[in-house]
């Protein structure tokens, strides 16, 4: 019996070249990229290359490759570039031309900048596809690891033995060159060069001392603040009550770097935080914040915090700056990492009703204890004994109940189905833009899916 193959023929002729549009089917993700690019204005990056030099890559198509390459997991120029030839999606997208990854990577470290008016501008295009409902927003933040090894690090205390280690051998180097005619120098040692070896060690070392001492300047002055409003908030009530509140008096911060405190020499702005292993890496905190309806993310930032804590307020004001056309937000849903008194009533004082419970509850609740309904509210209550009383409501806890299945999904997908899960851009600044850049990837993904 005769086999019933299609035969493959990879020496075809065309009478006439094959088509770019053929190439993809309608529905493909790098169409849309295409379509969703040709929307933005990209008059201040085009402006940038005007009358300067030879001929150079428009910006649509170098961002193009850029967006679709972290929408699907390819964020080395050198393997976008590489992708211009392997991929039907990315010569489609660069229309079978192929910029070399340094024009892609210097492209993109230039412009990063210029990502942020890109976002908004997308949140924009979303709202007239009926695609963005801003109202309930759930803010999260995860680690990613640095472009840095946590290994590669000096510590305030380790730098304090090695600068003491070098200034005796400096001396002891002095005194040999000093006497370098009367004794014996040890075979194949040169002293210049050891002491300018030393003392190239000794500046790096004390150039690293002052940042430390700069941290711990600032830590100081932030401990500083908190403990004078605990201190106050605990004289105010001891002087309402007539009697001394319960529990230890507020313990004042101490000045000055501690043993272990420490910089990287690698990624200096990165910093030490803990893993979800629970042990210890170099990371940066990556906070967003996403529409409850969409899942869009609408407000994105980075923090040195190891913590959530002090992330409330420059998302409220990243949220409070979209454009009106957007709409309000109406609520802001956070995790116990980010409660404190002063974070709720920045929300209220925002116009943003906080749901932000003071602790995490705990899992499995009796039945009992779940459907329980809290007592009636003292009509003299402060906002924050009202945020309060509100998570206890059945409706409070359904709208919280939100936050976990909308805000850890978007860092699960990009972590895991993305694969974007280390910063290849070191320091703060380009690192910001290279996450704007990740929640773009996002945003991208997720309007595609919200089309369909």
């Amino acid at each position: 019996m005769g086999s019933n193959f299609i035969s493959p023929n990879r020496h075809q002729q065309y009478l006439f070249p094959p088509s770019l549009q053929d190439w993809l089917p309608e529905d493909h993700l790098a169409r849309f990229v295409v379509d969703i690019v040709s929307q933005l204005n990209l008059r201040p990056l085009s402006e940038a290359y005007a009358g300067k030099g030879s001929k150079v890559y428009h910006p649509d198509v170098l961002l193009s490759l850029l967006f679709y390459g972290y929408a699907t997991g390819l964020f080395s120029s050198q393997k976008i570039e590489q992708a211009t030839y392997d991929s039907v999606a990315f010569r489609f997208i660069s229309a079978n031309t192929h910029p070399d990854h340094d024009t892609i990577a210097t492209f993109r470290k230039r412009f990063l900048d210029q990502l942020q008016p890109l976002f908004v501008q997308m949140l924009m295009l979303a709202r007239e596809m009926g695609l963005l409902i801003l109202g309930k927003v759930s803010l999260g933040g995860t680690k990613f690891k640095a472009n840095a090894s946590k290994h590669h690090a000096l510590s305030w205390g380790h730098a304090c033995e090695l600068e003491q280690q070098l200034q005796t051998e400096v001396q002891e180097l002095m005194r040999l060159a000093e006497k370098a005619d009367a004794e014996e120098i040890a075979g194949g040692m040169t002293i210049p060069e050891e002491l300018s070896r030393r003392q190239d060690r000794l500046a790096a070392i004390a150039s690293a001392k002052e940042k430390i001492e700069q941290r711990a300047a600032e830590r100081y002055a932030q401990e500083k603040r908190e403990y004078d409003e605990k201190a106050a908030a605990r004289a105010a009530k001891a002087k309402q009550s007539g009697k001394k509140p319960h529990g230890r008096d507020p313990k004042p911060p101490e000045q000055g770097p501690r043993k272990k405190d420490q910089v990287n020499l690698t990624d200096e702005e990165s910093r030490i935080m803990p893993s979800s292993d629970k042990g210890f890496e170099q990371a940066y905190n990556a906070q967003a914040a996403v529409g409850v309806d969409t899942m869009l993310i609408v407000e994105s930032h980075i923090s040195q915090a190891p913590n959530d804590k002090q992330e409330i307020n420059p998302a409220i004001s990243a949220l409070a700056s979209l454009p009106e056309e957007l709409g309000e937000v109406e609520a802001i849903l956070a995790d116990a990492g980010y409660y404190s008194d002063g974070n709720a009533s920045a929300c209220e004082e925002a116009g943003m009703e906080p749901f932000i419970p003071p602790r995490r509850e705990k899992h499995n609740q009796p039945l009992a204890e779940r459907f329980a309904k809290p007592g009636p509210l003292p009509a003299e209550a402060d906002p924050i004994s009202k945020m309060k009383h509100k998570l206890k409501t059945i409706d409070g806890r359904a709208l919280y109940a939100k936050r976990k299945c909308t805000i850890e999904p978007v860092f699960g997908i990009i972590k895991h189905v993305m694969g974007f899960r280390q910063f290849l851009l070191r320091g703060f600044k380009a690192v910001t833009g290279e996450w704007t850049l990740v929640s773009i990837a996002w945003n991208i993904k997720r309007m595609f899916a919200l089309n369909v």
